[in-house]
């Protein structure tokens, strides 16, 4: 059970901290609050003050917006080594949406006014700061794209490829399918069909545990690509 000692190796392992200092992942730590949440936890409302931003050490939240109809919109899944409330944070405007702990979770908590006083105080790290929000625009920006550019089963194929590892010829999908299919834009029906396409063309195999083995990597990259024949 991740505790305040093994907050510098959290930091460590987060995308948005992972190259700063050393001397300022040890600033970091010793603001930093260990949060524990169970499964069904609401961690904030939309428009809610924000806290804070959330480092993710282990579990799975869903950050979605509500529309007026009701209707719910997946905007991340965020997993370990992922961070959310960041932009409200240091744009210092209220929690843009819900939060929600999807399996038991841990998080450090960089409570917002000593984070944003750090700021202030460090020109080194509002740098390194800026450099791991440009990564995160990035990775968005990538998003973006494929929602645009690429038909169902390219979104799916370019899904799978990001929350895989090369070394591992195995998929976890991170939360339900129709949170995965509302991240994507998609239907639930959707994105079902997508991954039996997947399936029927022999590039993965969906296992009994919910997880999704990779059979033709290769070919699932093509997919993504949009560089593989329709199916």
């Amino acid at each position: 059970m991740e505790s305040q000692a093994d907050a510098p190796d959290i930091l460590t392992k987060c995308h948005l901290f992972a190259e700063t200092d050393p001397e300022i992942r040890e600033r970091l730590v010793e603001m930093a609050l260990v949060r524990r949440y169970p499964r069904g936890r609401l961690i904030f409302r939309q428009d809610d003050p924000t806290p804070g931003i959330f480092v993710m050490a282990s579990g799975m939240v869903r950050l979605y917006k509500v529309a007026p109809s009701g209707k719910e919109h997946v905007l991340h899944l965020a997993g370990p080594g992922d961070t959310f409330a960041e932009v409200a944070v240091i744009g210092q405007f209220p929690c843009p949406a819900y939060a929600e702990a999807l399996e038991a979770s841990v998080c450090l908590l960089l409570p917002a006014q000593p984070f944003l006083q750090a700021l202030r105080e460090s020109h080194d790290m509002c740098l390194q700061v800026m450099g791991g929000m440009a990564s995160w625009v990035r990775q968005l920006l990538g998003l973006m794209e494929g929602l645009v550019l690429r038909d169902a089963s390219g979104r799916v194929a370019r899904y799978l490829i990001a929350a895989g590892d090369d070394r591992q010829p195995a998929v976890r999908l991170p939360g339900r399918k129709r949170d995965i299919a509302s991240h994507l834009n998609m239907t639930s029906e959707s994105f079902s069909r997508a991954l039996r396409h997947l399936r029927e063309s022999g590039l993965i195999e969906e296992r009994e545990d919910s997880g999704i083995s990779i059979l033709n990597p290769r070919g699932l990259h093509a997919v993504a690509e949009d560089l593989f024949p329709e199916i």
